[in-house]
Formats: C-alpha cells, sequence, structure tokens
C-alpha cells in the first residue's frame, strides 16, 4: 500500500469544524466531521460543498460527541454517506442527544428566519439539515470499545485511547501503510473532574493534535482551588439578591458545574439555594452520565445527580416562570448563548442591578 494522504478540512486558523480525510490507498476515512461555530461567517463555512464526494467515504471515525467534531455528520449522510461511523459506546449514546438536538435547532433557525419581515421577497432558507438527516446518520454508528483493534475499512487498522476530556472521548489510532498515525481529539487537562488522566500510545510516526490554546501556558488549577474560585463567585452574586445565571454546555460543563456545586453546598462552604438546570438537552446528558457512573471518577455519593437543591426544568412554561425569581441559580443553555433557553435568561436578569452572570466556558 502506497503512504497514507492526509487532509485537513477543518480546525486550521480555528478551533471548530473538527474534519481530516485519511486516505489509504483506495480506501478514504474522515476522522470527525464538525460544525464550525462562532461568528456568522464561520458558519457559514457549514454550507460550502465538501471538498470531497461524501459517497466515496468508506468510514468514519469519530473523537467525541461535541458538535465541533460531531455536527455534520447528518449532511455527510444526507448528501450520500453510507459508510459506518466508528465510536466509543458512551459517545454513541450522547450523539444520539447531540445530533437531534442540533437538527431541531437547524430547522428552528431556518424557520425564523423565512418568516422575518426583512426577508419576505427572498427565497426560503433550507435547513443545513433535518431530523431525518440525523436519524440517518445515527443509524450508521457502530460502537467499539476502548483498546480494541478493529478494521474501518480493509488494509486500515485503528484503536480508540482515553482523551480525558468529556464522556466517552478518545484518541484515535490509525495504521495504515505501515505509516502510524495519532489523532488527539480534544484532550483534558490536569484535574478533570468524571474521567481518568488521557492515555495514548508511544512511537507514532505522526500525531495530529489540536491546540486550542496555542502555545499559552495553561494555569494549573487543582479542583479544590477551582470549587474555592467557584464559591467565591456565587456567594458574592448571591448577596446581591438577584440571580446568578451561568450560560452552560450541555454536555459535560453542566455536569461538572453540578459536581462542584454539590460539594460546596455539602461542605457548608456556600449556601444551599436552588439550582434550576434550564436545559432538555443538559438533562438528557446528565443521565447518560449517571448511566456510566462506575466509569467515572470522583462522584462522591452521586450528588451531582439527586441533590435536593437541584431542579431539572423540562417544559417551555416552566423555564419561563424562573423569570420571576430572585436569590436562585439558574444553569441555561447554550453556552455561547447563541440560542436556546440562556436568551430569555439574559434578557430578563441583564437589566437588574441584582443580578449576575457567570461565564464559564470558551
Amino acid at each position: 500500500m502506497s503512504t497514507p494522504v492526509l487532509t485537513i478540512h477543518g480546525a486550521g486558523q480555528t478551533v471548530t469544524g473538527s474534519c481530516f480525510e485519511f486516505a489509504a490507498g483506495q480506501q478514504r476515512l474522515l476522522i470527525d466531521c464538525g460544525l464550525f461555530q462562532g461568528s456568522r461567517s464561520l458558519e457559514t463555512l457549514n454550507r460550502q460543498p465538501f471538498a470531497f464526494d461524501p459517497a466515496r467515504i468508506d468510514a468514519v471515525l469519530l473523537t467525541h460527541a461535541h458538535l465541533d467534531h460531531s455536527g455534520l455528520l447528518p449532511r455527510l449522510a444526507k448528501e450520500g454517506f453510507g459508510g459506518p461511523i466508528w465510536c466509543t459506546p458512551a459517545t454513541r449514546e450522547l450523539l444520539t442527544e447531540m445530533l437531534r438536538d442540533a437538527a431541531r435547532i437547524q430547522e428552528q433557525e431556518a424557520d425564523r428566519r423565512n418568516r422575518r419581515a426583512d426577508r419576505a421577497d427572498e427565497a426560503p432558507i433550507e435547513p443545513l439539515y433535518t431530523l431525518t438527516d440525523a436519524e440517518d446518520a445515527l443509524a450508521l454508528v457502530r460502537p467499539v470499545e476502548l483498546g480494541t483493534d478493529f478494521h474501518p475499512c480493509p488494509d486500515v487498522t485503528a484503536r480508540m485511547w482515553n482523551a480525558g476530556h468529556i464522556l466517552g472521548s478518545a484518541s484515535i489510532e490509525v495504521t495504515a501503510g505501515g505509516v502510524r498515525t495519532l489523532f488527539s481529539g480534544d484532550i483534558g487537562p490536569d484535574h478533570k473532574s468524571f474521567h481518568l488522566d488521557p492515555a495514548g500510545p508511544s512511537g507514532m510516526d505522526h500525531v495530529i493534535c489540536e491546540s486550542t490554546y496555542g502555545d499559552r501556558e495553561r494555569e494549573q488549577v487543582t479542583s479544590d482551588e477551582r470549587r474555592a474560585a467557584l464559591a467565591l463567585e456565587v456567594e458574592e452574586a448571591l448577596a446581591r439578591g438577584g440571580n446568578l445565571i451561568i450560560p452552560v454546555f450541555a454536555l459535560e460543563r453542566t455536569q461538572e458545574l453540578l459536581l462542584d456545586l454539590a460539594r460546596l453546598m455539602n461542605e457548608g462552604r456556600i449556601a444551599r439555594r436552588q439550582v434550576f438546570i434550564d436545559s432538555p438537552l443538559a438533562t438528557r446528558a446528565t443521565v447518560i452520565f449517571q448511566k456510566h457512573r462506575r466509569e467515572l471518577e470522583d462522584l462522591g455519593d452521586g450528588e451531582v445527580f439527586r441533590h435536593p437543591a437541584f431542579h431539572f426544568v423540562e417544559t417551555v412554561d416552566a423555564s419561563m416562570r424562573l423569570n420571576a425569581m430572585s436569590g436562585a441559580i439558574i444553569l441555561a443553555a447554550s453556552g455561547m448563548c447563541e440560542a436556546g433557553r440562556i436568551r430569555h435568561h439574559l434578557r430578563f436578569n441583564l437589566p437588574r442591578w441584582d443580578s449576575t452572570i457567570l461565564f464559564v466556558g470558551f
């Protein structure tokens, strides 16, 4: 077999849209197929034609369920891809929720824009993909355990290694044509809640390593130091008498915050306050975390899943009723404030001098 050829289609000079094409002889793999997220100019890249023929891709290897790594899989299936999508079992479960939610958002955003008065004379906008497209992609997912060799296509061997980033995340080793390449995916930091430290092989010929923080040295913060900083912010915010509004990512960051808040309350380091998790997706992700709790670390007695101060908000009406609250902690998606229920919490709380908005993500 000839030397493999790697083409980078995303996450170059930006931190989203991860997508690598790995050609080994006549075989073509994708490692990740993610959404570009952020500015409007970046998001327009999601509608550009793929730089490859989706029907000619033999398989996809998926590092984890975050949408900047997985969010274009429904469009890939819509445009002709029909091969397997390989990932860990936990990623498969999370992906089911993430892609369905992303598809609903795509449909709602297209409908919202088409109903705008200033677009009355323009052609309707089609959603990037639909719920049907998401279901078609999910039907292609094949789970594989960490540390298990498998063959995503002939003459190619792959293995998943724990990346320590989120539940189910993996770095992926690919061997073809005598060349060993490691795709890091996103790698977890030191003192990460829930997950074992990242692992990986040695002796690689090539390592494709994503680097969100570039060459910056990240400050080393222990779990207790992180919780102390959070306690200070919570106490100062709620001393004003208003709400503490925290935009959160539904997957992983919500669960990390719940773990820290539960510990701080149980240890008496912050007063016990009502905590509302206002994101159906975050609720479903938390259920998946609970299902995999035996694979996780640092759970204590499992307070993150059943703490008496935590209230998971399901309906839109229940979410709207939170606007009349004071002295509550409200976690709502999305973490980037682009969509979801966080927008009405910002609308009602930003004008209040006594409320606080706390950003906990990039």
